[in-house]
């Protein structure tokens, strides 16, 4: 027997819309049993957005797989062709939004992992990496 692996297949992965802004996505990081990154897929809809924030330590590949993807990196706003990647340092603001008329889907992964469940976060923590609040808009999608 071969170790040192683990797969997920495609129609075993669990998806679940995010606790702040009700995107589908699936954790893979966790399906797969690593802590050493985060890594998910997160489908938007048109009108759709991830929370605006920021990691402590984690830095995030983002790459999109299908659609078109836009994204605010602080002030400014990106728009990816698919297969497109983009690389964000810790402390960098970003928001990865939709106001396209079909789905975008992302492929992010971050190291070292961080906790991201915010129904689990301090308030001092919230308010350091969510600075508009885990379900601010963008100004594209009316915020």
């Amino acid at each position: 027997m071969t170790s040192g692996y683990r797969v997920l297949h495609a129609e075993k992965a669990f998806w679940r819309p995010s606790n702040a802004t009700g995107v589908l996505n699936t954790d893979l990081a966790k399906q797969l049993g690593t802590d050493a990154l985060g890594a998910r897929l997160w489908r938007l809809r048109p009108g759709q957005t991830i929370t605006k924030h920021r990691h402590r330590t984690q830095s995030e590949l983002y790459v999109l797989l299908e659609g078109t993807g836009r994204v605010r990196i602080g002030e400014d706003v990106l728009t990816l062709e698919p297969l497109s990647a983009l690389i964000v340092e810790p402390r960098t603001v970003r928001q990865v939004f939709n106001d396209t008329g079909a789905d975008a889907l992302w492929l992010i992964c971050g190291a070292p992992a961080e906790p991201g469940n915010t129904r689990e976060m301090s308030a001092e923590t919230l308010a350091d990496l969510y600075p508009d609040g885990p379900t601010a808009l963008p100004p594209e999608l009316g915020g």
